[in-house]
């Protein structure tokens, strides 16, 4: 499985993006699906993951109630609405892939893109 992010950039604070990830080969439906960030000088974290159905979806403390993760099995896309940003939300983004759960945790993932910056002004 290859991952593409898009839809990074520069906003504003309060302000919103949409991440998408692109991912190749007709096995997408059979993983659940992560978005990480990591920050300059810091390691990386979990933000968000849904299940290979879509019908499970996870989320760090720190950005529940702004974030929200969706899929489109169809179009082999996982993406990441993401609104009410913060400075703190300033990270390279990115999507992962993994077929043997345990989503919080990087090391559980197979697959990484190569990520997608979004920087937040204030």
């Amino acid at each position: 499985v290859q991952l593409v992010e898009s839809g990074g950039g520069l906003v504003q604070v309060g302000g919103s993006l949409r991440l998408s990830c692109a991912a190749s080969g007709r096995t997408f439906s059979r993983y659940d699906m992560g978005w990480f960030r990591q920050a300059p000088g810091k390691e990386r974290e979990f933000v968000a993951a849904i299940s290979w159905s879509g019908g499970s979806t996870y989320y760090a403390d720190s950005v529940k109630g702004r974030f929200t993760v969706s899929r489109d099995n169809a179009k082999n896309t996982v993406y990441l609405q993401m609104n009410s940003l913060k400075p703190e939300d300033t990270a390279v983004y990115y999507c992962a892939a993994t077929g043997t759960g345990g989503v919080r945790t990087a090391t559980r993932y197979d697959y990484w893109g190569q990520g997608t910056l979004v920087t937040v002004s204030s």
